[in-house]
């Protein structure tokens, strides 16, 4: 066996990435002449593709293009950096590292994004990789950045417990489904963007309420459980955190 897997979302579960997605969405719609959606609105375009979001929210197909290239006009020319870690998120990351985790980002983010926020924020010293979607035009899902970062990490799809056991961890029900596309189950987490009950409902496997709990509730997730006959076996290096 390999050693755990843990995929991390980034927007909403490792950075608050609201102010930055939420201005370049407001002046997509400004750009196209459109009335701006209300804060709790703009505030569910932090997650998901902004194309998939624009569709849900009143952008009619003749005009997703344009919103989409005024969203990333207004993202690159600083939205983008207009973010920051969750307090707590450096020392969860560092715990589940040392604790003989491999931890790979899994974001909707276009990767030519990510990358270099993850970079300038740190966090990239506290991970092993970084997944994004291709981010050239093609439709690139949660499940696809899904099945990259399993690649990534010479896994196979669906996940064969015999590689070792793997878990994401995300705050919207677009990380639950994508991850169980590829047989994974996922961690949510309640101080990121979903509207209540989201998670559950889509089948998080579980919920963790602070960033302070967010490396014991990872190991719990992927702790054997002599019933369930999955999780961690005590011969793949892993130690627990918090016992």
């Amino acid at each position: 066996m390999t050693q755990p897997l843990v995929l991390l979302d980034l927007d909403g579960t490792l950075m608050d990435s609201a102010p930055g997605i939420t201005a370049s969405v407001a002046h997509a719609y400004r750009t196209i002449g459109l009335p701006v959606p209300d804060d709790a609105t703009l505030r569910t375009f932090v997650g998901p593709p902004v194309s998939e979001s624009f569709a849900g929210h009143g952008v009619p197909a003749d005009r997703a293009d344009a919103a989409v290239e005024a969203y990333t006009e207004a993202f690159t020319a600083g939205g983008m950096f207009d973010c920051s870690v969750f307090d707590g998120v450096a020392d969860a990351l560092g715990d589940l590292r040392a604790a003989g985790y491999e931890l790979v980002v899994a974001t909707s983010k276009p990767e030519m994004y990510a990358r270099p926020i993850c970079d300038r924020f740190g966090l990239s010293d506290l991970v092993d990789r970084v997944h994004g979607s291709a981010g050239d035009g093609s439709t690139s899902t949660k499940a696809d950045v899904v099945a990259a970062a399993l690649a990534g990490s010479g896994r196979l799809s669906p996940v064969d417990p015999a590689h070792g056991p793997v878990l994401m961890v995300g705050d919207r029900e677009h990380d639950v489904h994508g991850a169980a596309a590829h047989g994974i189950d996922c961690l949510g987490v309640a101080w990121g963007y979903a509207p209540d009950g989201e998670l559950q409902e889509a089948g998080a496997v579980d919920m963790v309420e602070e960033v302070t709990a967010l490396a014991f509730a990872v190991t719990a997730a992927l702790t054997v459980d002599a019933g369930a006959g999955a999780g961690v076996g005590a011969g793949v290096g892993v130690h627990a955190i918090g016992a």
